[in-house]
This record gives structure tokens, sequence and C-alpha cells, in this order.
């Protein structure tokens, strides 16, 4: 009776064994198909995520110790640091006007507008989207299309085949987008040979880059519109 538990025990041991090793055998490998220059840029945009976080977390430090210096000296002299802090944050918004070096990006139609090919005024939403991504991927800092600032609650919109920006019609072409970087000469250079040229060369537009030394980007003039934040009462 003994032999044929330890018999039976040995045999589920055994398929037990077999059948973990058959499923591990059957599931395909999954290997990482990225090349040398995708897994490059995807490192640099990791370092660049790094060095935008170390920064902010200073800016957060330095904060703080020139609310703590204040409160030392003298009370009534946070009032100006609450409003340089307000005026800052303003102006991280994209609700004040903003100037300094960057590039300028025109679109123009890739044919004449009496060619049979020319087939819309503007790009597609979806083309505008990707260029901000590219943008704000190689370093752009504040972006204003057709004088239209780009805020984190922007929108391109097609409204009966014409695309809308913050509730705006775009005016026809050409337009300007006007980009403000700390690296103009590194934006540039991404830009020039970046998909976005490809992708609107196919839709029959056409995308130049320049570097520009000054440049002046307007603030958003509409009401800024917040949902799903509600104030916090005391206690």
């Amino acid at each position: 009776m003994n032999r044929k538990w330890i018999f039976t025990f040995v045999a589920f041991v055994i398929g037990f064994m077999l059948a973990i090793q058959f499923k591990t055998t059957q599931e395909p490998v999954v290997r990482d198909t990225r090349d040398i220059r995708e897994l490059r840029n995807e490192v640099e945009q990791e370092r660049e995520r790094e060095q935008q976080l170390a920064s902010e977390i200073k800016k957060a430090q330095d904060l703080l110790a020139q609310y703590g210096h204040t409160l030392d000296e003298d009370h009534e002299n946070i009032d100006v640091v609450l409003d340089q802090q307000i005026a800052d944050l303003r102006t991280e918004a994209g609700l004040t006007e903003v100037r300094g070096a960057g590039v300028v990006m025109t679109i123009e139609p890739f044919y004449d507008e009496l060619s049979p090919n020319h087939m819309r005024r503007t790009p597609t939403p979806e083309r505008f989207r990707y260029l901000i991504n590219e943008l704000n991927v190689n370093g752009a800092d504040s972006i204003a299309v057709a004088d239209e600032r780009l805020i984190s609650t922007s929108a391109f919109r097609d409204v009966n085949g014409i695309t809308h920006l913050n509730y705006r019609r775009l005016p026809p072409l050409p337009l300007e987008v006007k980009v403000l970087t700390d690296d103009p000469e590194r934006l540039h250079n991404r830009m020039v040979v970046s998909e976005s040229v490809e992708y609107f060369e196919i839709d029959g537009f056409l995308l130049t880059v320049e570097q520009v030394d000054d440049l002046i980007l307007p603030g958003y003039d509409q009401t800024p519109r917040v949902r799903y934040m509600e104030e916090v009462k005391e206690g």
C-alpha cells in the first residue's frame, strides 16, 4: 500500500514538472526589437525628464527657503514673496506675454492654391497635435500657433472641416508656429529632420523651420476654464 502511495506521489510530481516545462516552452519570448537609435532617444528623454524634475525640486526648495527667510525677518514682507510667486505662476501658465530666443515654424501650401491637389486651408487637428508633441519632447517651453498661445487646457478641434484652437478658428495659410526654448539651435536641428515635416508634406503642406534670437509670444487672452476643482475649506 505504501509503495502505491509513493509511486502515485512521484508520478504526480513528475507530471506537474512536465506540465510546467511544457507551458514554459509554449510561451513566446518577448524580445525588445528597438534599434540603437530608438534606445538612445529614450535614454536621452529620460535624462531630460530627470533634469526637469531636479530643476522643479530646486525651485521648490528655493521658494521654501525664501518663505522661511521672510518670516524670520518681517511678516509683512511675505506679501511681496506671494505676489512674486503669483506672477511666476501666471507666466508658467501662459497667461502673460513672454520673450526670448526660439524657432519659428511656417506652414504653407506645398502646392499652389490653384492646383487640384490643394485640398484644405489648414492642417488637421491630428497633425497639429503631433507637431506640438514633438516640440514638447524636444525642449519647447512656450508655444503659440497663429498668435494663439497654448496652455495646459488648449485643444485643437475640427469644426466643419476647419481647425480651431482655443475655441477660435485658425486663419488660412500661411501661418506661423512660434516656440521659445532654452536651446534654440538644438530644437531647430531636431525639428528640421522631424517626422512632422514629412507628415505635413504628405498632407500637402510645406513646414519650414527658422531659428530666431528675439521672439515675442502673446499671453493667453481668454478666461481659463477650471473644471473638477473645488476650494478646500479650512478645518
